[in-house]
């Protein structure tokens, strides 16, 4: 399990969806940020800005990246990569799904 020492943390949570996804952001030492989220049963969709690095640490969901219909499956130890000015539809079936998301330098 990945641990980030050196950080400091956004105390106010990112909450989406009612609720249903949460997330905080902490900023690291080389001056870069991820978010550490929880999402519980549901489809999502999200807009990136920045390209993404999507790491699933616990649970498992589905994913569709805009522009395809390729419905790719994610469990604990995989990941998956969003182009900047695009997204993605997450779904979670059940339990929940944690995640690190990684900002990618442009």
């Amino acid at each position: 399990m990945p641990s980030f020492p050196n950080v400091t943390v956004d105390a106010k949570a990112n909450i989406y969806f009612d609720g249903r996804v949460v997330s905080h952001t902490i900023h690291l030492a080389d001056a870069s940020k991820k978010t550490l989220g929880l999402i519980y049963p549901g489809e999502y969709h999200f807009g990136t800005a920045a390209a993404e690095r999507m790491e699933i640490i616990a649970g498992s969901c589905t994913v569709v990246l805009d522009g395809s219909t390729e419905v790719l499956t994610f469990s604990a130890g995989q990941a998956f990569e969003v182009a900047a000015n695009s997204g993605f539809t997450i779904t979670v079936g059940e339990g929940i799904c944690q995640y690190i998301c990684s900002f990618l330098p442009a």
